[in-house]
């Protein structure tokens, strides 16, 4: 199988279009956020989800959900802490109907004095939304997050190894996955190596690729920052990760180019 097949390709505009736009560019791998109107899951009725799980049948597309990272997992206000489980599970159910195989999620934020609350939360929320994934055939795939300017009020959840221990070391079950972010891995002291060191690939679920120059979040494409692709790839696969990778910078067109060059360089490393 052709390296180009491991990588993912996400954009804007309704999820039928990206489809297509995916198609034309010989993805085989869709994430999609249904958190803009046109792909809120209530516009999504029946003929419109088997429409879109057939269209994925059809061109050969596998298909996962990107839920929001600014859905706070560790809400803790009652009327909030309820309407977050409900964002899942709507979630959950709208990638069941499209047929997608995974949902993408994250830990939240907490404002400085409430880590630890706010942190217990969110992991009680995961150990949820694993039982819930798990009763709908679907895995989670759970994201190292960025790290935020010391300055700021809000912080996310997990951006280290440490914490990201605190939800992979409790939450022991084969449908929670690590959302492996290169990016995210590089904006703490732990960086990539550590994040390596701590977890191997034995979990990951998939790997996001965006470069950053490590001093705060920003999505650069690569060549732009510090991070040494071909030593992440050689690393990975020297450790035996065959998943997919995802594309989390710049335009269509971007991604389309580096998915060529990163599947040429993978073909170096692994063969084609």
């Amino acid at each position: 199988m052709s390296q180009r097949t491991r990588f993912v390709l996400s954009g804007p505009g309704p999820l039928e279009r990206v489809l297509d736009d995916a198609h034309r560019r010989r993805f085989t791998r869709v994430d999609f956020n249904a958190d803009t109107p046109e792909n809120y899951p209530d516009r999504f009725d029946a003929s419109r989800r088997r429409a879109v799980k057939a269209r994925c049948r059809d061109l050969g597309i596998t298909l996962g959900i990107h839920t929001l990272s600014a859905i706070n997992m560790a809400e803790m206000t009652p009327v909030m802490h309820a309407a977050i489980d409900r964002y899942l599970l709507s979630n959950f159910d709208l990638a069941v109907d499209l047929g997608a195989g995974y949902a993408i999620c994250h830990g939240g934020y907490h404002f400085g004095g409430d880590r630890a609350a706010r942190l217990a939360t969110a992991v009680d929320r995961m150990r949820r939304a694993v039982a819930w994934a798990d009763e709908r055939g679907i895995d989670i795939n759970f994201e190292n997050h960025n790290k935020e300017p010391d300055e700021a009020e809000p912080h996310y959840m997990p951006r280290d190894v440490a914490e990201t221990r605190e939800f992979l070391d409790v939450i022991d079950h084969p449908r929670f996955r690590w959302a492996c972010n290169v990016g995210h891995a590089h904006l703490v002291p732990d960086g990539f190596d550590g994040f390596f060191q701590a977890f191997g690939v034995a979990r990951i679920g998939q790997v996001r690729l965006n470069d950053t120059h490590g001093r705060y979040e920003e999505h650069l494409i690569p060549g732009q920052g510090i991070v040494d692709f071909k030593r992440v790839f050689r690393m990975l696969s020297g450790a035996g990760y065959g998943g997919p990778f995802t594309l989390d910078f710049g335009t269509a067109d971007d991604k389309t180019r580096w998915r060529d060059t990163f599947a040429e360089w993978l073909s170096e490393i692994e063969g084609p």
